[in-house]
């Protein structure tokens, strides 16, 4: 692992998870950032120490846009060898616009809104497209929730009623006229 941090080069090797050396300066930097290289141990890795490059190029290019501003690059040292980069000033509203690339945006711009509350961070980015079914990416701490969870429920829960509120508001939904259901409001 090689660390450029506070004018300095750090350098550590590890093996199996544990320092096989004293943290040591090897030089000077004017740059900032973490270099990991890694080889799987097969004492470690039991199925298998061969990766997938497009795989794992795939989860870069995931935490590229999930944490906006840092610059991710994986090479592939082997015989063919690969190198690529992912940076995204925008994090999750260019991810939005990543996944709704090949689709047909009704608006513009993904609405983007960002706050926290009590120590807790919630980043929000959404387009909606011409498309009849719904595509909602959550994460924690980095980690795809596949599945969903409590935090995209209560999502899915205050947009209906943010969308119903303000049609009510504006006239656009009248005394008599239902709810919009959260179908409704998530469609495309």
């Amino acid at each position: 692992v090689f660390v450029h941090r506070d004018g300095k080069i750090h350098y550590q090797k590890y093996e199996r998870g544990i320092p096989v050396a004293d943290l040591k300066v090897i030089g000077d930097t004017d740059k900032t950032g973490t270099i990991t290289r890694f080889k799987p141990d097969p004492e470690i890795f039991k199925e298998t120490t061969e990766y997938e490059f497009d795989t794992l190029a795939t989860r870069m290019r995931e935490l590229a846009f999930l944490n906006r501003n840092i610059k991710l690059t994986i090479e592939d040292k082997r015989e063919h060898k690969q190198k690529k980069e992912f940076h995204y000033e925008g994090g999750i509203k260019s991810y939005v616009e990543h996944l709704n690339r090949s689709k047909q945006p009704i608006h513009e711009e993904p609405v983007y809104v960002e706050g926290s509350k009590d120590g807790i961070q919630v980043e929000v980015a959404l387009q909606y497209n011409e498309g009849y079914t719904n595509h909602i990416y959550s994460f924690t701490n980095n980690i795809h929730t596949y599945e969903g969870g409590t935090h995209e429920v209560g999502f899915k829960t205050a947009l209906t009623r943010v969308i119903n509120d303000y049609g009510r508001k504006n006239n656009i939904l009248k005394d008599a006229d239902s709810n919009l259901t959260g179908e409704d409001v998530r469609e495309g």
